[in-house]
Formats: structure tokens, sequence, C-alpha cells
């Protein structure tokens, strides 16, 4: 297929009775980030291993860069760079050692190893703190120097398996950063995340993975029209009132209305949002229907996974069992 990097067909994955990957499907547009999001055990981490060789594949195919990943592992681990969950760095040396240090054990020389660290540096802003002990780097300042190790021989894809895992908000932030600027430079990346904020933020397309198997591969937005789009949704003051609420939204929606009694809550899928809101908000104060609040609401992520799965992702979950 032209144009994709990286192309899995039926890939199959058991460990013991378990089945950690049953038929899975994948397809990597080049320049692009793809977001590959699922919980704890839908089978991310196995799909991540199997394409970087580091994990053989039972059932299936799959190349990256054009190579076979089954039959050319080595020309395949030229042409990638992986980092995992948790900073591989030495927390001892420098940031210029590790790098320098993983120049030299990718075999290049050392003036190249040099050169190749100073290059990196500059690229994921880490040059004022180059010369400082690695152990003293923030969250953030340490994956960045992760990611800067795995692009030592300039991979033409990247694979980033939850790469901001613990991370605050700030070094979440500084890392996505760093991935944009590494997709400019003409990088592909595969992001595995359950993060589903990262995925709406980083990736172009995003494949949907539960229980082993390919369940969704859209656009962000492509996967949040699946539930229904635009929604108008109504706060009222008290319970009394969510008959009224519901009847108003009705006449504008686009399907059918639901009702979170708990909340005081009433929402819709609607077709022309301003029209609709500017509705039902001019209706219920024609009508003396007091609010708490109304606004328009697009479905998040969220939405979509517990949509298709009938289940959240389990993003305070650090580590994928078994998968």
């Amino acid at each position: 297929m032209d144009g994709y990097v990286v192309l899995a067909e039926g890939l199959g994955k058991r460990y013991g009775g378990k089945r950690a990957l049953d038929g899975f499907d994948l397809a990597v547009r080049e320049g692009t980030v793809h977001g590959l999001l699922g919980p704890n055990g839908a089978g991310k981490t196995t799909a991540v291993r199997i394409l970087a060789t580091l994990v053989r594949l039972d059932e299936g195919r799959a190349t990256v860069a054009g190579l076979d990943v089954a039959r050319q592992p080595r020309e395949v681990r030229a042409r990638i760079g992986l980092t995992g969950q948790y900073a591989a760095v030495d927390e001892v040396l420098t940031g210029r050692q590790n790098l320098e240090m993983f120049g030299r054990l990718f075999h290049l020389g050392r003036k190249r190893a040099r050169m190749r660290a100073a290059e990196l540096l500059e690229q994921f802003d880490l040059e004022a703190a180059a010369d400082k002990g690695a152990g003293g780097y923030s969250g953030g300042m340490r994956r960045r120097l992760d990611l800067a190790a795995s692009m030592i021989l300039a991979p033409a894809v990247l694979f980033l398996d939850e790469p901001t895992t613990g991370l605050d908000p700030r070094s979440r932030g500084e890392v996505w950063e760093s991935v944009r600027s590494l997709v400019a430079g003409g990088t592909t990346v595969l992001l595995t995340t359950q993060y589903l904020e990262e995925a709406d933020r980083l990736a172009s397309r995003i494949t949907v993975i539960d229980q082993g198997r390919a369940i969704a591969d859209d656009t962000p937005d492509g996967l949040k029209n699946r539930v229904g789009g635009d929604r108008v949704e109504v706060v009222v003051r008290e319970r009394a009132h969510i008959p009224y609420a519901l009847t108003v939204l009705a006449r504008v929606a686009s399907g059918e209305p639901e009702v979170e009694e708990a909340e005081l809550r009433v929402h819709a899928p609607v077709a022309d949002r301003v029209a609709a809101l500017t509705e039902v908000a001019r209706t219920l104060q024609d009508i003396g229907v007091p609010v708490e609040d109304i606004g328009l609401r697009r479905p998040s992520l969220d939405d979509v996974f517990l949509h298709l799965t009938g289940h959240r992702t389990d993003a305070d979950q650090t580590g994928e069992a078994a998968a």
C-alpha cells in the first residue's frame, strides 16, 4: 500500500492460553503520528514489540518501512527507534554522556557519536542541561533525553510505547512538543497510549484496540462523530423541570435526547449547533424554566471508547497485563 510505512495484517500472538493479539490489523501513513489507543491488556505493547522485532508473531504478517519483520528483523531494527514506558537513561551520566554512550553502542565512531549527541541536545532543547547528571533532570527532561537516544540513527519510524506514563501535565506537554518536532522533520511515529487527551492532541489517525483486535480506525474527529457529533446540554435547577427541558430539546434534536437524573442533566445530538442552542435557550426562558447551565459539548475520545467497548480506559494503571 503506497504511502504506508507500517502495515500489519491479521497479527496473532499467544502467551500460554491467553491471546494477546487476535487478528490485529494496522496501517500507518508515512510522516504522521498514528495513535494506538486502548486499556491495559488490550494488546498495545505486544503489537509494538512485534513490529519492533522484539517478539515473534504467531500469525499474520507485518512490514515496517517495506521490510518484513519476521524475515528481515536486522534490517527493520536499522530503520526504527523505540522508547518504552520508562526512560532508559543512566542517571549517573550527564545528558551528553548518555547520548555519546548510545552513539557508541550503535557503532558510531567516537567523533560521530560526539557530533550526533550535540545535534540531539540542541534538537530536544537540552543544551543548558547537557553537562548535568541525568539524575537531576525533571521527568519531562528525562523523557526528552530518552527520545533523543532513540533518534541516534535518525530512524524512519519511531515507536513510542506510553511515553508519558507517570509524568505531570507540564512534563507531558514537553514530550508532546518533542514528538511534534520529530514528525515535522519527517519521522513517522506510532504512539501507544491510555491517555485520551494525548491521542487527541498528537495523532492524525487513531486505531482503537480492545482484546487484541482493532475495533475502529479513523481520525479523532471521525471517531467522535460515531458517538453522534455535537450535543446541546442543559442542567436544570430542579428535578421537576427535567420533563420541560426534555420536550424542548426533542424539538431540535437530531437523535433521541438522554436524561441523567442524578445530575439534573438533559442532552441531545443536534445537526445545527448554534441554531439549536439559541432555540433551546430562548424557549426555556420563555416558558420560565430556570437552568444552572446550558451549552454545547463535543464527544470526547473517552466517550468514543466507552461507546465502542462498553468500558473506559484505565490510565491510572501503568503496566499492561500480559500484553
